[in-house]
């Protein structure tokens, strides 16, 4: 029976650097960001638009790229994944699945994760308003970073029946699951509360994470965000504060 080829993905860029937000913060990870996204959030920072090529790290954290043409072939990319294994034994953690939005993706992800889990674990980062696409991938995800949208940070309306759905889809699942949530000291206690109660009720196992906004303008105090962590602490037993660490470096 002839072997089907892959879909192909339309990516930016794959490249080599350490995870920057979130509980695996300095873990060094591959990176495979997907083009599109199905949100265009006020304060995103991440130049997910489509494009005619991919960036395709050369070695491992060299941030020197060579341009190729989308899509991309899932066997380009695991050559290029199995190469840096080979050259860098044991440095990477997991692969991030990045965006953008990667559930905007959802064929080609059901033909490539099963393949790219047998490499390296998946950790997928999502905006978590796309609970349907998920269904039928999370047997090849490890981890699943999930934003909770902030109608106030967003400029967006509210997502949190989506989010709901997602995270109990994960909690099903049993996949080990952190939520993030980007936040400025004009952010309401109230949405953060409701974001506190909805990540108890629907997985409450899962890491509650404040973002603070990394631009200067907009960070909130230290004192401010230790007095919400006190607070939301009362709703979900575990709420941490972790900046974008990688902004702090200026690392990719």
């Amino acid at each position: 029976m002839p072997v089907t080829a892959k879909a192909k993905g339309s990516l930016v860029e794959v490249f080599s650097s350490c995870q920057g937000e979130g509980p695996l913060v300095g873990c060094r990870q591959i990176f495979i960001r997907f083009s599109g996204c199905n949100l265009e959030c006020h304060y995103c920072d991440t130049d997910w638009q489509l494009r005619d090529s991919c960036r395709l790290e050369k070695e491992p954290g060299c941030q020197e790229f060579e341009e190729l043409p989308n899509p991309i072939s899932l066997e380009t990319v695991t050559q290029t994944l199995n190469r840096w294994l080979v050259a860098t034994p044991g440095l990477h953690h997991s692969i991030s699945l990045t965006g953008g939005e990667p559930l905007c993706h959802t064929p080609v992800l059901a033909e490539w994760l099963p393949e790219l889990s047998s490499i390296l674990p998946v950790y997928l980062e999502t905006n978590g308003t796309l609970p349907e696409a998920l269904t039928g991938l999370l047997d090849w995800i490890s981890w699943v970073s999930m934003d909770i949208k902030l109608p106030s940070m967003t400029g967006h309306k509210p997502f949190w029946d989506e989010h709901r759905q997602f995270l109990e889809t994960c909690r099903e699942a049993q996949v080990e699951t952190v939520v993030k949530v980007v936040c400025s000291e004009n952010s309401p206690l109230a949405e953060l509360e409701e974001a506190a109660r909805l990540v108890a009720q629907a997985y409450p196992q899962a890491v509650f994470v404040l973002q603070p906004v990394s631009s200067s303008e907009h960070r909130p105090p230290l004192a401010w965000l230790f007095k919400v962590q006190e607070h939301l602490a009362t709703i979900h037993e575990d709420v941490r504060v972790i900046p974008q660490v990688h902004v702090l470096l200026n690392i990719p």
